[in-house]
């Protein structure tokens, strides 16, 4: 995909992001389109940032989680009006496009799916009964471990 038509997909999301998270959260448009244009340039910059030459062979989602986590972090000069702005922003409001992207992403793979038949339901419920299984484990010990329960 071309640099300008992943920033505009990016944009784009961000406008459906910020009308869920106005719709389902009542958090008002704007805070949520300042939050959004804040994680839209965080994105952007960990895009930009996997087109160089040398860092081409690490994924894209390295570089932006790599950018996130500096720009949130106390070394960056307005990391906190950077925290205080994002906080607007609900999770789930976030999770609902790229699940979204993700089914659409699968949709166009049935026939590799048909070729591995009924095989992907053991190994579908194995990696979902682990994955909750292993999430519940750990919230459980971090919940115990700060006191909360």
């Amino acid at each position: 995909m071309k640099i300008l038509e992943t920033i505009f997909v990016l944009i784009l999301v961000a406008i459906i992001m910020a009308s869920g998270n106005s719709v389902g959260y009542k958090i008002d448009i704007i805070s949520s389109l300042e939050a959004l244009a804040v994680l839209v340039v965080i994105s952007i910059v960990g895009f930009l940032l996997s087109k160089l030459p040398g860092l081409k062979k690490f994924p894209v989602i390295l570089w932006v989680s790599v950018v996130a986590a500096v720009a949130s972090s106390p070394i960056f000069p307005y990391h906190k009006e950077l925290v205080a702005i994002t906080d607007q922003v609900s999770l789930l409001a976030v999770c609902t496009p790229v699940l979204a992207y993700a089914g659409l992403a699968i949709g166009k793979d049935l026939a590799l799916f048909k070729n591995i038949s009924w095989r992907i339901i053991p190994v579908s419920l194995a990696v979902f009964s682990g994955t909750f299984i292993f999430a519940a484990l750990i919230a459980q010990v971090t919940l115990h471990w700060e006191g909360v329960i």
